[in-house]
């Protein structure tokens, strides 16, 4: 059931996604009607849509499948004899979690803030949607200076060392991911 409710939201396109996220936080939205209604405001809050706020709501919400799958699949490959022997050697359910459980789920941890991290470092719709014009994600940079400002030299060379760092971030998680996974069930 809550693998199900995960991976719900991809039924829906993303683009659909990011207008939900921007009639729930407009000024007459869902969100300004629930605390007019509530008697927490007076009046709608304006500041709320067209923000940093607002991008990283519907960014987390967006890429939250992306972290949630690989982190399910690692907490259920976990061994539940190891959670038992951990128990029967005297550890308390902190201890065990944070000496045998983290552990073991790491890698999977590491690969759901990978692509988090690279899905959103690509990612302009979201910002310019939510975020507004004064909004500046480094993907909005590259996508300015292809269209409006028409210097694809500049764009170029900013994307390719945008490249480069993705690259980089890919070959430090696989390290690390290898390393933490030594493990064979």
């Amino acid at each position: 059931m809550l693998y199900t409710l995960i991976v719900l939201p991809f039924w829906v396109s993303y683009i659909v996604r990011a207008y939900a996220w921007k009639i729930i936080l407009g000024q007459f939205g869902i969100l300004n009607g629930f605390l007019m209604y509530a008697g927490i405001i007076h009046e709608p809050l304006s500041f709320i849509l067209y923000s940093d706020f607002a991008t990283i709501i519907c960014l987390v919400y967006i890429f939250t499948p992306f972290v949630a799958i690989p982190i399910y699949t690692a907490f259920e490959h976990i061994p539940k004899s190891l959670v038992e022997a951990s128990k029967d050697l005297g550890a308390g359910s902190l201890t065990t979690f944070l000496r045998v459980i983290i552990p073991l789920a790491l890698p999977g941890i590491i690969s759901g803030a990978t692509f988090a991290l690279v899905l959103t470092m690509g990612d302009f719709l979201a910002p310019i949607l939510l975020g507004g014009p004064n909004t500046l994600f480094i993907s909005n940079i590259v996508q300015n200076l292809f269209g409006t400002s028409n210097d694809k030299p500049l764009g170029s060379a900013l994307g390719i060392v945008i490249l480069a760092l993705i690259v980089l971030l890919l070959e430090v998680s696989t390290f690390f991911e290898k390393k933490y996974s030594s493990f064979k069930s």
